[in-house]
């Protein structure tokens, strides 16, 4: 598959991952939300329960807490330039949606995943993507001069702090999902 899209789309794994009939209580506390046993990535995941619940309860964490720091539509900016710059085309197209959703910006979101992370964006976007992509370099390059940009930008302790972290998991959620397996055109269940 190639291109990024905002669309919906499927997962395959290369490894076989547990049905949803094998499933245990501790999976599906592992799982944390019971819908996600239609995701065979997450089932996948649930082979090793506790770095599962670890891992979904971090990504909770980065993305839905309200506490200050960056807005959610940042958060999933930095996911989306993390994934795009990575070459995870599932996860761009879900925080893509996303990022665009809650931004109601999905025009800019589009030329990111279009023209990729150097296109033309607003100083604040840019200073997120820059610093995004450069956390998610091997080896990061992000420096003194991305963190100004992000101070000039407006933003404050916590919020570069956000960023960080939602950059950071999806430098390692991208390498996992593209070792495990390939977007489809098909939705998942989930998704339907």
């Amino acid at each position: 598959m190639t291109g990024f899209t905002t669309e919906r789309l499927g997962w395959r794994p290369w490894l076989e991952p547990l049905t949803e009939d094998e499933l245990t209580d501790a999976h599906h506390e592992a799982l944390v939300d019971r819908a996600r046993a239609a995701s065979p990535y997450f089932r996948l995941l649930a082979r090793d329960p506790d770095v599962l619940h670890a891992r979904t309860k971090t990504d909770q964490d980065i993305f839905y807490n309200p506490d200050g720091g960056l807005p959610r539509a940042e958060r999933e900016l930095a996911a989306t330039a993390t994934s795009r710059h990575n070459g995870c085309v599932f996860c761009a197209s879900v925080h893509a949606r996303f990022a665009g959703h809650y931004s109601k910006r999905p025009g800019d979101v589009r030329r990111l995943l279009d023209e990729g992370v150097d296109a033309r964006q607003d100083a604040r976007w840019r200073a997120i993507i820059d610093a995004a992509v450069a956390l998610a370099s091997t080896p990061s390059t992000l420096g003194p001069e991305h963190l100004a940009a992000l101070r000039a930008a407006g933003l404050d302790d916590l919020a570069i702090s956000d960023l960080v972290h939602a950059g950071a998991f999806f430098g390692w959620a991208n390498r996992l999902m593209l070792s495990l397996g390939e977007p489809t055109h098909e939705p998942t269940q989930e998704e339907k």
